[in-house]
């Protein structure tokens, strides 16, 4: 089968490709955090250039001395060559202005975006534009969700608001800041891995971080004409976060890290559902709208590759609680690898076993 007939065969199936549309990074952090230095830093950085990054307000950050230009009250290029505009309305509106503008020349022609959202937002409202609405999805696509956590109060920000623990759950990337003046962030470090086992955790002192360290960490590898399917789903970590999950059940006296029912983070699961057999794309999505109807508030986030029978190539599936990205159809499955279905679920207040019930009960073995 082509390329090209595998497109018309995804096209037909439902199946969205991704490749082309512009990866999208979204920046969250509690208040405090750090998200603002990092923001400062990143802007200076010479590898920003083609990159579109969107603030709440010019204000928060220092950019009154690497203004190159001003395009509008709104959207000024940096001496890097970064274009930063805010958010005038709401971001539906930003997003298809920049897209415009870009068409027009009038702005320069990005090639990534960096969401920032506020300290107290939960990041899925703007997964959900980039997910559902028809003009943002068609041109845009998630990357990655980057979290920064304070190395010196994250575990006080844990313990007492849930948002900052949801912040890390969803995020691929975890930006442990302000290491320099944090006595000790062992603890906090094997926290927030159980919290979120397969997101690298980067430490980050005064906001300095590699621009290519926060990107990239979507399906596809913009340095690679393949996506990497491995990296990606990242099962393996999920997998062991599950198994350990049971090994220790019982048996949870950690010192000061002790499991507490009260905690937020104790709440938190991930875990890895199989198929070695054929699955159909029809019961699939059956199964889907069964678990955002039965658990939809516990969901926050799902990653997927299928072996469906609609396709020859793998199909990539992922979502933030109860919304879901448009499927990616796949050219091929990677060299060696022997196809079948794997899906990543983290969720909250939400175990493997009712979950894997329903998964059967819809796709089959």
């Amino acid at each position: 089968m082509t390329d090209d007939t595998a497109a018309g065969d995804a096209a037909q199936a439902g199946l969205d490709p991704e490749r082309g549309r512009i990866p999208v990074t979204v920046l969250t952090g509690f208040l405090g955090s750090g998200k603002t230095t990092v923001l400062n830093a990143l802007l200076k950085h010479p590898a920003m250039g083609h990159t579109a990054v969107v603030i709440n307000e010019f204000g928060e950050v220092g950019i009154d001395n690497l203004l190159v230009e001003t395009a509008t009250e709104d959207m000024v290029v940096m001496d890097s060559g970064c274009l930063c505009c805010t958010i005038r309305g709401d971001l539906i509106e930003t997003l298809r202005n920049l897209i415009r503008r870009r068409w027009r020349d009038e702005i320069p022609a990005f090639e990534r975006l960096v969401i920032e959202t506020t300290g107290l937002a939960d990041p899925a409202p703007i997964l959900h534009t980039l997910m559902t609405d028809p003009v943002i999805s068609a041109r845009y696509r998630l990357d990655s969700v980057v979290t920064t956590v304070d190395a010196a109060t994250g575990d006080a920000t844990l313990d007492t608001q849930p948002e900052s623990v949801k912040q890390a759950a969803v995020a691929d990337r975890i930006l442990l800041t302000k290491t320099d003046i944090a006595p000790d962030v062992a603890g906090l470090t094997d926290r927030l891995r159980t919290i979120n086992p397969a997101a690298p955790i980067l430490p980050v002192v005064q906001g300095a971080v590699d621009p290519d360290a926060l990107f990239g960490a979507g399906l596809y590898d913009p340095s690679s004409k393949h996506p990497d399917v491995a990296a990606w789903l990242a099962e393996e970590a999920y997998e062991q976060a599950h198994d350990h999950d049971h090994h220790d059940q019982g048996h949870h006296d950690h010192g000061h890290h002790h499991h507490d029912a009260n905690r937020h983070d104790d709440r938190i699961r991930a875990f890895v559902l199989r198929a070695e057999c054929r699955i159909d794309w029809d019961k699939f999505v059956d199964w889907i709208e069964a678990l955002i109807a039965t658990h939809g508030a516990s969901l926050l986030r799902m990653k997927g590759i299928l072996w469906v029978q609609q396709v020859d190539g793998p199909v990539a599936v992922h979502g933030v609680q109860h919304v879901f990205h448009p499927p990616a159809a796949l050219d091929r499955w990677p060299e060696g690898e022997v196809p079948s279905s794997r899906v990543v679920i983290i969720a909250r207040d939400l175990n493997k076993e009712p979950v894997e019930k329903m998964f059967r009960a819809f796709v089959g073995d």
